[in-house]
């Protein structure tokens, strides 16, 4: 469909609520399809959780609920932050849904009648990682333990399964990624993945004995002593979650996926075992995988559940509002490489962007435009634009940086267009140029650029910080729904009528009041 965009980010275990290093991903992705709403696009967001897996029958036996109480328990947990932190998904799967089974037998179905030796009975005899829900090789090892859960000793297991002739598509995997460099990217994370296809593939196993798996899981077709074991099930929920086995008309809207969004530890499995799955069933491949880096903790590992080192996203989130944790992670983070996070650094990057810099600027602005001109500002004419060029370069950067998913060049387009516009203020001084009637014009020239500006900058920054972005705009009188057409100059018109408010952001005077802020409630607009 011309001017659809499809993006979905991995779906999670729910073993136990998400963390903030899984927060961060939904944000990035999030920031991602509102830009493309923001341009005019009909986007298609797709997150949701991976159920069927050995860990969440563990944790519900536990609990003292089946599987499936569990996961309706979680889901809701999952939707809570999800929607705290202002997380515009348009679908929500869920691997223990129909409509996923339904497609899974499809996709199955699909492999076997294209390439019916590709999927067979065998002996697998193996270690296997819970945490990662993977069978390990030594070599993959780092002393004996899974680099992703070194508190987790793999197992050993020999079992009979269903496999996938995934050693088949090793070559048509590496020239698809030589065809089409920009299907892993980052470039690291594309190098990863080529040189574990050249290092040699081993077939897949697909399926799980009923009784190891719990019997938690989708029956596997035509072999009803197993269940389709992690890859086939939850990988397919790419497909499925846009009609694949179940909507035709659904699936031939959307597929192929124009970004899947995950983390790198799981980008091979998404830029190997999944186009390869694609590849046996005929099914066109998504155009790129993103592999993002990790949150680290002060100590510098990764932020994980298995770890037990996690940050609680809605408990962040109260210190100072979901817009300001988006813009950290966004700002702070190159993307796809790995960032810290620690409340200091975040209450700093709050006080410098946002009390000192954006909100200083639009109290300034209006405060100004009210005093001088009873709120109400007028571009001049004859009196010649001081930020119109910078505006303009700062919406083309933007452009720039989102389509290379360059998230924090994105973000910091629209802050160097703030600070020019600080900037005007010290050396226009307006207050001075007040005094003298006859610089009336050039008065109306300084306060039109300042809102102007503003406005644009605010657009830009719209798909990181949806909820304050739509106050600051309607106080500086452009109340009209948020589009990049609009950051071109003078398109909300040539007079604004500006109005005050409470401060948006007040500095952070002693960290340990931002600890008192209260949660606040979820956006009601994408």
């Amino acid at each position: 469909m011309p001017g659809a965009f499809y993006i979905t980010t991995a779906i999670d275990y729910p073993n136990d609520l998400p963390h903030l290093g899984t927060a961060y991903e939904k944000i990035t992705a999030d920031v991602i399809a509102r830009w493309h709403r923001l341009t005019g696009k009909s986007v298609h967001f797709l997150m949701g959780n991976d159920e069927h897996s050995v860990k969440v029958a563990q944790r519900a036996e536990k609990e003292g609920l089946t599987p499936l109480e569990w996961c309706n328990r979680m889901e809701t947990g999952f939707r809570e932050r999800w929607a705290a932190l202002d997380i515009s998904f348009d679908d929500f799967i869920r691997t223990s849904e129909e409509r996923h089974k339904k497609g899974v037998v499809a996709l199955i179905k699909g492999v076997r009648e294209a390439n019916p030796d590709d999927i067979f009975l065998g002996d697998y005899e193996g270690l296997y990682c819970t945490g990662c829900e993977e069978f390990k090789l030594e070599k993959n090892l780092v002393d004996g333990l899974c680099p992703q859960h070194p508190n987790r000793k793999p197992e050993k297991l020999k079992e009979k399964n269903q496999f996938f002739r995934l050693t088949k598509y090793r070559d048509a995997l590496l020239k698809h990624i030589e065809e089409h460099p920009e299907f892993v990217q980052p470039e690291a994370r594309r190098n990863e993945v080529v040189n574990v296809l050249k290092g040699g593939l081993e077939d897949l196993s697909i399926s799980r004995p009923v009784a190891k798996a719990l019997g938690w899981g989708i029956p596997f077709p035509g072999d009803p002593e197993r269940v389709v074991y992690v890859w086939f099930d939850a990988l397919t929920n790419y497909i499925t979650g846009v009609g694949f086995g179940s909507d035709d008309a659904l699936f031939g809207t959307w597929w192929p996926a124009d970004l899947h969004i995950v983390g790198k530890d799981i980008t091979r499995f998404h830029c190997i075992i999944w186009p390869a799955m694609l590849m046996a069933a005929g099914i066109a491949l998504p155009k790129t995988v993103f592999g993002h880096g990790w949150i680290l903790s002060p100590e510098g590992g990764k932020i994980g559940k298995s770890l037990g080192n996690v940050v609680e996203p809605l408990e962040v989130a109260r210190l100072l509002g979901p817009d300001a944790l988006r813009l950290y992670l966004i700002r702070e983070i190159v993307y796809g490489q790995d960032g810290e996070f620690t409340v200091s650094r975040f209450e700093d990057r709050y006080n410098a962007d946002l009390a000192n810099n954006y909100g200083n600027l639009v109290s300034r602005t209006v405060s100004m435009a009210a005093k001088y001109r009873n709120g109400v500002v007028t571009e001049p004419a004859g009196v010649p634009p001081r930020l119109k060029d910078a505006a303009a370069g700062a919406v083309d950067r933007a452009k720039q940086a989102y389509d290379a998913l360059a998230l924090h060049d994105g973000a910091g387009a629209a802050f160097a267009l703030l600070t020019q516009a600080n900037e005007l203020i010290a050396t226009s001084e307006p207050w001075n140029i007040a005094k003298d009637p006859a610089r009336a014009g050039e008065l109306d020239r300084v306060l039109y650029d300042l809102v102007e500006a503003t406005r644009i900058a605010t657009l830009l920054l719209v798909p990181v910080m949806p909820r304050k972005t739509l106050e600051i705009l309607n106080r500086l009188g452009d109340t009209a729904k948020p589009t990049l057409a609009r950051a071109a100059w003078g398109a909300a018109g040539s007079t604004l009528t500006t109005t005050g408010g409470d401060p948006l952001f007040p500095r952070i005077e002693d960290p340990a009041k931002a600890k008192e802020a209260k949660p606040a409630k979820p956006a009601k607009t994408k």
